[in-house]
C-alpha cells in the first residue's frame, strides 16, 4: 500500500466525515468551511478573553478531567478556567487558526488528528521544559505539539460468570467452535484488521508491516469472513459490555476503561490482556491562543503523577506518567492499560498507518460489511 499526501481534515455534523482521517465528502469542503467561518467569527466574542477555554469530550470523561485537573488547576493559579465539548469539529479550529480568531485554548484530540493538526500549523509546539520530566513519561507520550491526556484501549473481553472455560487470545475469539456464541466487534477497521490478523497467527510485532501490504489486507478479510456470521456489531462504547451483562455475546471486544467500571460496579468480567491494542489522547494548544503560558501550566499541572492518580481512581483510563502507578492500589493498576504488565504484552496502535491508510481501508470494511 503507497502511502498518500496528508489532506486537510475536516469534521463537522454539517460536514459529513470518515472517522479516522475527518475528511469531507466531495463537493461539500466550500460550503462547510465558510458555515464554520461565519460561526466561528459569529461566536467569537461568546468566550471570555481573558479566561482560558479548555475543551475535551464532555459526558464522564470531561467531569473526571474537570474534577481531577481543570479546578484544582484553576484554583492554584488563581485563574478559574472555561470549559467547552471538543465533539471532532476539527474544521471548527483549523478555521479559527485560519482566520485569527482563537476562541479555544486548549483541546484534548484524538492522536491521528493531532498529527494532521501538527503538520498543518493548527496547533502550539509545546516547550517541554516547561511540561515536566520526559523520562517519566510512557513512551510516545511526548510529542511536538501534544501531551498524552491519557491512555485507552480495547481488548477482548468475557463473563467470567458465563464461560466455562476462559478464552486467551484472538485466536480463541475466532474459535466458535471450542466457544460458542455471538462475538461482539466495533463496526469499523480499525482495531478489527489487526485483531485479524492476531487471530491467523501474525506476532504482535509484525501486524502493521503485514497489514501495510495488499496481500496482508486481503489476509484481515479472509480471516473477517470466517467470524461474520457470527458477529454482533457495537458502534457505541456502552454496548460492549452490556451485551455481555445480558448474554447477547460470549465475548466482545471492548474499551477496558468500560470493563473496569462494570467491575467496581460488581461485574465479574475479565480482560484478555496480550493482544490488546493500546493508544493515547492528546492536549494541544491551538495556533494563536492567547492563553498559551497557563496551558503550558496546565499541561505540567495534569503531567504530575499525584494529579493524574486523582483522575484514575474517578474513571479507570491509563495514566501517562508512570511514577502513578505506585501510589494506585493494585486491584485498579491490574485494569489500566499503561500498567507495565498489561502495556507489554500489548500492541500499540499505529496512527501514522491509520492516518495514511485510514480513508481507504474504513471505505472498504464499510462495503464488506453491507454485504
Amino acid at each position: 500500500m503507497s502511502r498518500k499526501p496528508r489532506p486537510v481534515l475536516h469534521s463537522d455534523p454539517h460536514c459529513p466525515a470518515s472517522p479516522i482521517t475527518r475528511r469531507p465528502h466531495p463537493g461539500i469542503k466550500s460550503a462547510c468551511y465558510g458555515f464554520l467561518a461565519s460561526l466561528v467569527l459569529a461566536v467569537g466574542g461568546a468566550q471570555a478573553a481573558d479566561q482560558m477555554v479548555v475543551v475535551s469530550y464532555g459526558g464522564a470523561g470531561q467531569k473526571a478531567i474537570s474534577d481531577a485537573f481543570f479546578k484544582p488547576f484553576g484554583k492554584a493559579d488563581g485563574k478559574p478556567l472555561v470549559e467547552s465539548e471538543y465533539n471532532g469539529e476539527l474544521a471548527r479550529i483549523k478555521v479559527m487558526v485560519d482566520t485569527g480568531h482563537t476562541d479555544w485554548d486548549l483541546v484534548q484530540i484524538e492522536a491521528p488528528d493531532l498529527a494532521r493538526g501538527c503538520d498543518e500549523g493548527m496547533f502550539e509546539r509545546l516547550d517541554w521544559q516547561k511540561l515536566g520530566d520526559t523520562r517519566e513519561l510512557i513512551p510516545d507520550a511526548a510529542q511536538e505539539c501534544g501531551s498524552a491526556s491519557m491512555v485507552w484501549s480495547v481488548a477482548l473481553a468475557y463473563d467470567v460468570d458465563k464461560l466455562a472455560k476462559a478464552p486467551a487470545s484472538w485466536a480463541d475469539f475466532w474459535d466458535v467452535k471450542q466457544f460458542p456464541g455471538k462475538r461482539g466487534l466495533r463496526k469499523r477497521a480499525v482495531y478489527n484488521l489487526e485483531f485479524a490478523l492476531l487471530a491467523d497467527g501474525v506476532k504482535l510485532e509484525d501486524v502493521y508491516k503485514v497489514l501495510a501490504t495488499p496481500a496482508g489486507v486481503e489476509r484481515a478479510f479472509a480471516k473477517l469472513d470466517e467470524l461474520k456470521p457470527h458477529i454482533q456489531w457495537w458502534e457505541a462504547g456502552a454496548q460492549p459490555v452490556q451485551w455481555l451483562a445480558a448474554g447477547d455475546v460470549s465475548m466482545t471486544s471492548v474499551y477496558s476503561g468500560r470493563v473496569a467500571a462494570a467491575r467496581q460496579e460488581g461485574r465479574n468480567f475479565s480482560v484478555v490482556w496480550p493482544g490488546s491494542l493500546y493508544g493515547m489522547d492528546y492536549w494541544a494548544i491551538i495556533k494563536g491562543s492567547r492563553h498559551a503560558d497557563q496551558a503550558h501550566r496546565l499541561i505540567a499541572f495534569i503531567n504530575k503523577p499525584e494529579h493524574q492518580a486523582d483522575y484514575v481512581k474517578l474513571i479507570p483510563y491509563g495514566p501517562t506518567n508512570q511514577k502513578t502507578l505506585a501510589s494506585l492500589d493494585p486491584s485498579l493498576t491490574q485494569m489500566l492499560p499503561s500498567s507495565p504488565q498489561n502495556m507489554t504484552q500489548a500492541l500499540p496502535m499505529n496512527v501514522e498507518f491509520w492516518v495514511d491508510h485510514g480513508e481507504e481501508l474504513e471505505q472498504r470494511f464499510n462495503g464488506w460489511a453491507a454485504k
